[in-house]
């Protein structure tokens, strides 16, 4: 199991990535767009530095459901390969079968 801070610390920057969504993905078509004049490019960047640091969605690391784990983690399943392998083991996910012998 993870430790709770950097659980919910993840949870925290991923509610941030939501709020500010909106407003960094118009900076980042004002600031990209070619035909638009350097000036005013560069105001838009300038207004993205200011946004939070946590509000950029690369902030937010992928982390297990089940415990928290952010290594070896399954993004088709949400999970890591330890959690996997136990409710494998239990029959617990559908078309899972862990083989033994």
């Amino acid at each position: 199991m993870a430790k709770k801070s950097s659980i919910e610390k993840n949870k925290r920057r991923a509610a941030l990535v939501k709020r500010y969504a909106a407003k960094r993905e118009a900076l980042l078509a004002i600031a990209n767009d070619e035909a638009l004049p350097i000036e005013e490019r560069f105001e838009a960047r300038l207004k993205l530095a200011e946004l939070p640091r946590n509000s950029s969605p690369t902030r937010i690391r992928n982390r297990c459901e089940v415990t928290g784990r952010p290594r070896a983690y399954y993004r088709k399943l949400r999970m890591s390969r330890i959690a996997l392998r136990e409710l494998g083991s239990q029959g617990l996910i559908p078309g899972l079968v862990k083989s033994s012998w």
